[in-house]
């Protein structure tokens, strides 16, 4: 008999966006209703016409009957009030049925991810030293301990990691996995001592030497500090999309973060840990109109498409999130997006300061030009304290930058170059 995939209960967390949904669009309803741009009778002059692309002169345009363009004259006047509600109503609910619809068809999608983990050839506690092969120098890399770290091995055409072994390099992957009853209690000290360094021992004593490390995102904050703690087990070290500066966003965008760090402390507590709905409510809190776009967008797609199984590869690997160790989450919140100490200089992990002037160590920082998550002068405050450090803007997001359908071609390869390089 057939066996068929569950059906998906994400996006996550599904009530949340659904919320937001109907919030920009009663937001954006309330703001057309009293724009000067809708009534003759407010600011707008005769002389005045929007573009054809307007939407409030789009909407105009569908209660008269006509197209934008034969709007003549003050286009105002062809503005029946009523039917203007109307339309704006109709618009209103295409939209929600509209991402409703690509919800749907997501959750009902049978397609899954194809390729097998890779096999695991260490252990300590949840975490795992996941390899691709290869017989060159080892790299290692390092994800976020935030998402799961399948995310540099999402699919046969977009692994970082097998396509650094097929390159010639001994690839492998620190995957964090679901943290234990015990490591919810970890601090980000115990993470580096316990896991980051002792899996860095392992490879460098599997390998002969010293190794490559390679971090992404929070893992690559991770790994710049094992580089100042233990300067003797990396060669050579590649940082993409690390954050540094924690205050580079504007001061409203901090304002906010000071005045939720109380709440958010006391859900956290009362979870015993930052849950992956949490913590993909903080995400979708950076631009709450991007759910609306990806699936209102993935509603229009071919389901049998490349770019669907792509969509569906990327949001299956989001809301198959891990939780955050409750003490890891609070120090993030209070010291690193509060304080800003790791670019103050004040950031310690056990009793070291971690000061990336100190690193010695070739490098180079890949900092993507359109990062919603980790802004582009965050991570070049890392690269700019490093000496020598070479930097590279990239124009991609904070994920295409590693699992775009252009990232083999225009990251993979120069990165992998550059780490194969002894020069």
């Amino acid at each position: 008999m057939t066996q068929f995939p569950q059906p998906r209960s994400g996006p996550r967390p599904l009530p949340l966006l659904l919320a937001l949904e109907g919030w920009i669009l009663q937001s954006s309803f309330a703001g057309l209703l009293t724009s000067s741009g809708a009534w003759p009778s407010l600011n707008q002059t005769p002389q005045d016409h929007p573009p054809e692309n307007d939407p409030v002169r789009l909407l105009a345009a569908e209660a008269a009957g006509q197209s934008p363009s034969e709007l003549k004259g003050p286009w105002q006047t062809h503005l029946d009030p009523v039917r203007f509600l109307d339309a704006l109503t109709r618009q209103s609910h295409d939209r929600m049925n509209s991402f409703v619809a690509g919800v749907r068809a997501y959750q009902a999608h049978p397609h899954r991810r194809a390729i097998e983990p890779l096999p695991a050839v260490w252990k300590r506690g949840a975490a795992m030293l996941r390899s691709a092969g290869g017989d060159g120098p080892a790299v290692l890399y390092v994800p976020s301990l935030v998402n799961r770290a399948y995310i540099l091995d999402l699919a046969a055409d977009r692994s970082l990691v097998r396509a650094s072994a097929q390159a010639g390099l001994g690839a492998y992957l620190l995957d964090w996995g679901d943290p234990t009853d015990a490591e919810l209690a970890f601090t980000v000290t115990d993470y580096m001592e316990g896991v980051l360094i002792p899996a860095m021992e392992e490879l460098a004593a599997r390998t002969g030497g010293p190794i490559r490390l390679a971090g992404y995102c929070m893992g690559g904050t991770l790994t710049a500090a094992a580089a100042v703690l233990r300067p003797d087990l990396v060669s050579r070290m590649a940082l993409l999309a690390a954050p540094w500066d924690f205050h580079t966003d504007s001061e409203a965008a901090r304002a906010l973060m000071r005045a939720m760090q109380l709440p958010l402390s006391m859900m956290i507590d009362a979870e015993g840990k930052a849950s992956v709905d949490l913590l993909q409510g903080l995400f979708a809190s950076l631009d709450p109109t991007m759910a609306g776009r990806k699936f209102r967008g993935f509603a229009s797609l071919d389901p049998a498409s490349e770019e669907a199984r792509r969509f569906i590869d990327l949001e299956d690997w989001l809301n198959q999130g891990v939780p955050l160790a409750a003490p890891v989450m609070k120090e993030v919140l209070s010291s690193w997006y509060g304080a800003n100490d790791p670019a103050r200089g004040s950031w310690r992990v056990s009793d070291t300061i971690i000061d990336p002037a100190g690193i010695a160590c070739p490098t180079l920082a890949l900092i993507p030009s359109q990062d919603r998550i980790v802004p582009p002068e965050s991570a070049r405050a890392l690269a700019v304290k490093i000496p020598g450090a070479v930097t590279r803007d990239v124009p991609f997001g904070h994920i295409g930058m590693v699992a775009g359908g252009s990232a083999p071609k225009r990251i993979y390869g120069p990165l992998i170059e550059w780490l194969r390089s002894t020069s």
